[in-house]
């Protein structure tokens, strides 16, 4: 499952900002799906006129014009960065399918990251050789986990039962694949033991 995150293209020069800037507005001008933009269009409209007023400066050579158009230049971003937190809010209360087309909708990039599952068993090293934490994916109030480690996969030992999806374990032997698996006790009996996850304990 992917997640559709907004993304604004930012070019280093200005006029670029500024025609991006009012790409933004335009396209966020009337558009459904942002009844309350925030920063308001107007504001975002005030902040490109005055970013457009201040380069013009800068090109007319006018004294003091560079410091100016540059502290407009960031009250434009700002506003920008904050216009993008509101159209990712509205893209995330949205369905999944739709999100990137909303985000494009607002004249914004779009950049899709994958969101993992997490995994029914987690294997990590402890803070000292020899030790790993397992964490497995809850089964529930009032469920009891079993746990089983084995070096070949065929010869499994049993740890001490846990109340907690997750335990420690210490001893191993470093330099070592073990092997893991747990099952879930839960009020209706036993699952099926879990997939098995491997680590080479260190």
């Amino acid at each position: 499952m992917a997640r559709a995150i907004a993304v604004l293209k930012l070019s280093p020069r200005v006029k670029n900002v500024i025609a991006f800037a009012q790409a933004v507005a335009t396209a966020m001008t009337d558009n459904a799906h942002f009844p309350t933009p925030n920063p308001t269009l107007a504001v975002l409209q005030a902040d490109i006129t005055a970013l457009n007023s201040a380069e013009s400066a800068v090109l007319a050579r006018t004294k003091g014009a560079v410091e100016d158009r540059n502290v407009k230049l960031a009250v434009l971003r700002t506003g920008l960065e904050t216009m993008k937190t509101y159209v990712q809010s509205v893209a995330d209360a949205a369905t999944p399918s739709n999100a990137a087309l909303i985000i494009e909708s607002a004249g914004m990039g779009v950049r899709k990251i994958t969101l993992h599952d997490k995994p029914v068993l987690g294997v990590k090293q402890g803070t000292v050789s020899g030790t790993v934490t397992l964490s497995a994916k809850a089964a529930g109030h009032r469920a009891a986990y079993a746990w089983q480690y084995s070096t070949d996969q065929k010869t499994w030992t049993s740890l001490p039962q846990t109340l907690q999806a997750k335990t420690s374990m210490s001893g191993l032997t470093a330099g070592t694949t073990y092997y893991f698996r747990f099952q879930a006790l839960i009020m209706t009996g036993e699952q099926d033991w879990s997939p098995i996850a491997s680590l080479l304990v260190k």
